[in-house]
């Protein structure tokens, strides 16, 4: 009887392991949210229970990036665990409305070569999905399912309706129609993110016996501005595009909130790792966002348009209301995903990443990144260590002392050449190993990015 005893506790003690090593792995990423447009995050006015309790029950990263500015080049680099500069996808969305010179319209996408996260994972024998905003090209041979991913409800293009196209509501671009499965349009009655939610919790509820990798990409709070009157009416104080970020950031983490119960209810909460962050920093003048105290907005190399939330959350692995202070980049979540289903990192192509997990757990307390690297035509950034090295196409560059200038207002340039100097050959290194850009963004739009720069230079403008 001892032995059989014995036997049954190994077998459950293996399980377990086992358990352990192939968790599900749910990423949420939202769009054009602000820095501080969160509970968590120091907001008074955004409300955000749901994110801001799973702050508290995961890690958080303070010092968050994305490889880019925009939300295509962002993904790419998400999708791929590389610099998207790479592989050609330089920072300018697909397809091209504002693109020329180079591949154009349907032509342009996330290349073929480039083996993506949903492949990596299939490979581990886990069911993927992805549910909302693709954005890596409209042409069927860039479709997410042949993209590694198993399961796709969602639209192609990068940006929609929140309502159903109607007559009164007409869709004007192929690609903003929503799809279940492969070219198979069927608008919803609901908001969309509560539409989104429902089929990410739906996809939990039907996968949840086999490990699964969820890839909820919202749409919100991206553009057009457009909330549900009852949760405009929860914000009778603000006004404009405010009031509506407001409303439709509450939907949003309602919608979270809903998704992660379905985890409790599917008793999945401790065998799943669950990633939440933002695809680029806030576009402050298109939907009001804040990026406090950070300069700049979307589409510029200040810390406001490339440092974003990050939220991780893995009961039992990692340590609840905790918080890394070291940067990280989104490029790490391939990396860190496919380890943690059993993967070894040494077998992903030319990664730019480094698995999160040793950091997560405190095995290793050194950065995870010495350097990091933006560029976007003649535009780019350097982080090395803690100093920050901005170049411009229509002024001197500028230099910066991150941990006491978190909001870049102190320009070290003229006082530190050396390190000018010194960060630049670094940058031109980098550059080197690059690939020319598929496509490129017409003139006016880069005069327009410095605009925007310099209107939300100054945090809170």
């Amino acid at each position: 009887m001892r032995s059989l005893c014995f036997i049954v506790l190994f077998f459950i003690t293996q399980s377990a392991v086992a358990a352990q090593t192939k968790p599900n792995i749910l990423f949420i990423l939202s769009d054009d949210a602000g820095y501080a447009d969160f509970g968590y995050q120091g907001s008074n006015v955004m409300q955000t229970p749901n994110i801001d309790q799973l702050a508290q029950q995961g890690m958080v990263f303070n010092q968050a990036y994305v490889s880019a500015a925009t939300c295509g080049p962002s993904r790419a680099g998400i999708l791929t665990g590389r610099y998207q500069q790479k592989f050609g996808f330089e920072e300018n969305n697909v397809p091209g409305y504002m693109a020329e010179g180079g591949l154009t319209g349907d032509e342009m996408g996330l290349p073929l070569s480039e083996k993506t996260l949903g492949n990596y994972l299939q490979e581990q024998n886990y069911t993927t999905g992805i549910i909302g905003k693709w954005h890596q090209g409209n042409a069927d041979r860039y479709h997410p399912t042949k993209r590694g991913f198993d399961y796709f409800y969602g639209f192609r293009g990068g940006a929609r309706s929140y309502f159903a196209f109607s007559n009164e509501n007409p869709v004007s671009r192929e690609e903003d129609r929503l799809e279940h499965g492969f070219g198979e349009y069927q608008e919803s009655p609901l908001y969309l993110t509560d539409a989104l939610a429902n089929d990410a919790i739906e996809f939990i509820r039907t996968e949840r016996d086999n490990p699964f990798f969820l890839f909820l990409s919202f749409n919100a709070v991206h553009s057009p501005m457009e909330a549900r009157e009852e949760d405009l009416a929860l914000f009778p104080t603000l006004e404009g595009k405010r009031r509506t970020l407001a409303a439709m950031t509450i939907a949003m983490d309602r919608a979270i909130g809903r998704v992660l119960e379905a985890l409790d209810n599917e008793g999945l909460r401790d065998s799943t790792l669950v990633v939440y962050s933002n695809d680029n920093g806030g576009p402050s003048d298109d939907n009001a966002s804040d990026n406090t105290p950070l300069a700049g907005t979307k589409a510029n190399h200040l810390e406001g348009g490339i440092r974003v939330p990050f939220i991780a959350r893995w009961p039992g692995i990692i340590k609840p209301a905790s918080q890394y202070e070291y940067p990280i980049s989104m490029l790490d979540l391939l990396p860190t995903f496919y380890q943690a289903a059993g993967g070894d990192t040494n077998a992903i192509h030319e990664k730019d990443g480094v698995s999160l997990l040793p950091y997560m757990t405190g095995k290793n307390d050194s950065r995870p990144h010495p350097t990091l690297y933006w560029k976007k035509e003649n535009r780019a950034a350097i982080r090395d260590g803690d100093w920050k090295l901005l170049r411009y196409p229509d002024r001197p560059a500028e230099l910066y002392w991150l941990p006491d200038d978190i909001s870049e207002q102190n320009n070290l340039a003229h006082q530190k050449p050396e390190k000018v100097r010194e960060l630049y050959q670094k940058l031109f290194a980098w550059e080197l190993t690059l690939d020319r850009p598929h496509w490129q963004l017409k003139r006016q739009y880069e005069g327009d990015a410095m605009k925007r720069m310099d209107r939300y230079r100054i945090p809170g403008n």
